[in-house]
């Protein structure tokens, strides 16, 4: 049988809910979990999104103890819904939503060795992922009084550095916030460029820490 909680324990899950919620997506490494620890600083009970929950717990330890784990696969359907059901479940609403997540590949050309599969991988994640996860949000973000949805592109304007695949890629993520802008103009959709940050996505060539980006 669990312990019953505790009236510190019941405290402190009231103050979560209470604090402005964040959910990360890829937030277990790099620019992500930068940007968990700057938002669990400025006060905010943060969500950890990672494909593997241990990574995700491992990842939320380190921001502190306004963080939440959660297992988020941004190109999972299942994955999806079953994070917006927890965070319904457990707080009612969602203030912030920062699409990091995303992948990128080899710096073959798009016209030559790039394959359709690898394109469509790409597109999934950085494109088709935030769309779904956006989408699934929406009612939760409706829920809070002053939402914002943050997509961000740690390419531009050093694209080229990261592949011809990964920049289409971005340059549609772009187009695809400008949209969700015009339409939720209440929401408060918007790109953010953190520079060309070192990370694993990049082999770790950038020429700005994860420490400083975000």
């Amino acid at each position: 049988m669990a312990p019953l909680p505790t009236p510190s324990m019941q405290k402190e899950e009231i103050t979560m809910r209470v604090k402005p919620i964040a959910l990360v997506t890829a937030a277990n490494t790099g620019i992500g979990l930068k940007i968990a620890k700057d938002l669990a600083t400025h006060g905010l009970t943060v969500l950890v999104g990672s494909r593997k929950l241990e990574h995700a717990e491992a990842a939320a330890k380190s921001v502190g103890a306004h963080a939440l784990a959660l297992q988020l696969d941004v190109t999972n359907q299942a994955s999806i819904a079953a994070a917006k059901k927890r965070i319904r479940n457990e707080f009612g609403r969602l203030d912030v939503l920062v699409n990091n997540a995303g992948i990128s590949q080899g710096k073959q050309g798009i016209s030559h060795a790039a394959s359709l599969d690898e394109l469509g991988a790409v597109f999934e994640t950085n494109v088709f992922g935030v769309v779904a996860v956006t989408q699934a949000m929406l009612r939760l973000l409706s829920e809070a009084p002053a939402a914002r949805i943050v997509s961000v592109d740690p390419s531009n304007p050093q694209r080229a550095l990261f592949g011809s695949v990964y920049s289409p890629s971005k340059t549609a993520l772009d187009a695809t916030t400008l949209a969700f802008a015009i339409e939720f103009e209440d929401a408060g959709a918007d790109a953010a460029c953190p520079g060309f940050t070192s990370m694993n996505l990049n082999k770790f060539e950038g020429t700005r820490t994860a420490e400083r980006a975000a």
